[in-house]
């Protein structure tokens, strides 16, 4: 695939914020941390979780087997994680001010910016979300339906519908949005919702979770759980 180089390793869940800023977790729920160098690229640091979510300016929280919800606070104190009330089965952060997450019911919460009363329930239900360091957010739902965060706009219709079918979603930017259909084709947004009948390109590979970058990065896994960074920007 001259779109994707492999990166050694496993992981089953994955979220880049940037090219320097890339997090992962394992079958085993082992957490792991982009070392920058694909001669040894994973850290592995203590904790257990099943999705995570890595931002651009360094802010990671992830939630755990038991839906517990963590923010990293490892770069802060000799703490690792922080546990945050609630309860979510899939987070996404864009930043330290930009952190959303779905819980087993397909609610979706935006974070406070307040740990005593941390979580605003949003209007709408979603089984994936993917938020970015410009406030862009996206979600598809349990029947693959896509959906773009609207209600900054306008808080009656928080979100407008895109043409398309995935199951996974990632939001690197307002102009870096990555997808993962339901048959585990990749897909990228156009950034034109009008492009036809689908406003998405299909790369070359195949998914099952994918991460996109506030500069542009973005990587994916396989059901073998392989690791891919993508590499069709750059010159073959």
């Amino acid at each position: 695939m001259a779109d994707w180089v492999k990166v050694a390793g496993s992981l089953s869940a994955i979220s880049a914020g940037s090219r320097t800023t890339v997090w992962g977790v394992n079958s085993a729920s082992a957490i792991y941390h982009c070392t920058n160098y694909d001669g040894s690229p994973w850290i592995n640091v203590p904790g257990a979780l099943v999705d995570i979510g890595a931002a651009s300016d360094g802010t990671v929280w992830g939630v755990n087997g038991g839906n517990q919800i963590y923010r990293y606070t490892g770069d802060q104190s000799t703490t690792n994680w922080v546990g945050i009330n609630g309860s979510l089965v899939r987070i996404d952060a864009g930043s330290r001010t930009n952190v959303w997450g779905v819980d087993s019911a397909s609610s979706i919460y935006r974070y406070t910016n307040h740990d005593a009363n941390p979580w605003i329930k949003i209007p709408g239900a979603l089984s994936d979300i993917g938020a970015a360091a410009d406030g862009t957010v996206w979600g598809v739902n349990a029947g693959n339906q896509v959906y773009r965060y609207t209600g900054d706009q306008d808080p009656t219709d928080p979100w407008a519908s895109v043409n398309g079918s995935l199951k996974r979603i990632a939001v690197g930017s307002r102009t870096n949005v990555w997808g993962v259909d339901p048959a585990g084709k990749i897909y990228k947004y156009t950034n034109n919702d009008a492009s036809g009948t689908n406003p998405w390109i299909n790369v070359p590979g195949t998914a099952t979770d994918i991460a996109a970058g506030a500069d542009g990065t973005a990587w994916h896994i396989n059901t073998a759980g392989e690791i891919y960074r993508y590499t069709g920007d750059q010159p073959s």
